[in-house]
């Protein structure tokens, strides 16, 4: 089993994919479950204490899969069927994958259909705490 990255999330986003994940509408999801696992692993800080180049829920970030070496930019949402095109949802195995990670940091994951992933962080270009923006 790889060793996963530690990861830092803010107990606003911890508060708001809980209620998400209580949801019957998201309960039965296929990643749900890794999900989970990601923020029972997780440290938990206040949103004023998140460091700028950490992932946090309404992020611009740009990464590659080293896998295919095919890079990104994308911004992590919560599910709506608003979203901007280049938004990955939370609930999607990529969003999930990316939350609480920081610039500079890789990660493994499985992706859709099962596909392997190797997901390295090279910046984050918004982030709503370093914003001053605390709930969003």
């Amino acid at each position: 089993m790889d060793i996963k990255p530690p990861i830092t999330i803010s107990s606003f986003d911890l508060e708001r994919i809980e209620q998400l994940l209580g949801s019957a509408a998201y309960r039965k999801l296929p990643g749900v479950d890794a999900l989970q696992n990601e923020l029972r692993r997780a440290t938990v800080v206040d949103p004023e204490k998140i460091p700028p180049d950490v992932i946090t829920m309404n992020s611009a970030i740009r990464f590659v899969d080293d896998v295919t070496n095919t890079e990104y930019g994308m911004t992590l949402a919560y599910p709506s069927p608003s979203n901007p095109p280049d938004a990955v949802s939370i609930m999607a195995p990529v969003g999930s994958a990316l939350l609480g990670l920081s610039v500079g940091q890789s990660i493994s994951w499985q992706g859709p259909g099962g596909r392997p992933l190797q997901l390295r962080i090279l910046a984050v270009t918004y982030q709503p705490e370093a914003n001053g923006e605390f709930h969003l």
